[in-house]
C-alpha cells in the first residue's frame, strides 16, 4: 500500500533552516509528480510546492518562493524540502502529498510539526 512518511520537522528560530524528507513507499515514486502542503494553526491547507516526476520542473508559492527548495531522489523514493530563512509564519504542520495529476492528490503523509519560534 501506499506510504508516505515525513520527518525533519522540529522548532527552529527565526532565520533559521531545516530539510523535510519524505520516504515513500507503495507506489513507482519517479512516476509522479509530488507536493507540499502546510496548514498552519487554525487556517486551512496551504499549498507550498510541487516538482515533476524527473524533478525537471518545479514550483513554490509566493510566500516561500527563494526561501524554500523542492527536490528529489528517486533513486532513494524520497522528497525533500530545503527550508531557509524561516519565519514565524512558516510554523505549520507540513504534508507530503502524490499527485496524480488529476487535481486532486490521492495520498498523503501523516504531517510533521514545524515550529519557527524565539
Amino acid at each position: 500500500q501506499v506510504q508516505l512518511v515525513e520527518s525533519g520537522g522540529g522548532l527552529v528560530q527565526p532565520g533559521g533552516s531545516l530539510r523535510l524528507s519524505c520516504a515513500a513507499s507503495g507506489f513507482t515514486f519517479s512516476n509522479y509528480w509530488m507536493n507540499w502542503v502546510r496548514q498552519a494553526p487554525g487556517k486551512g491547507l496551504e499549498w507550498v510546492s510541487s516538482i515533476k516526476s524527473a524533478g525537471e520542473r518545479t514550483a513554490y508559492a509566493d510566500s516561500v518562493k527563494g526561501r524554500f527548495t523542492i527536490s528529489r531522489d528517486n533513486a532513494k523514493n524520497t522528497l525533500y524540502l530545503q527550508m531557509n530563512s524561516l519565519k514565524p509564519e512558516d510554523t505549520a504542520v507540513y504534508y507530503c502529498a502524490k499527485d496524480p495529476q488529476t487535481g486532486v492528490c490521492d495520498y498523503w503523509g501523516q504531517g510533521i510539526q514545524v515550529t519557527v519560534s524565539s
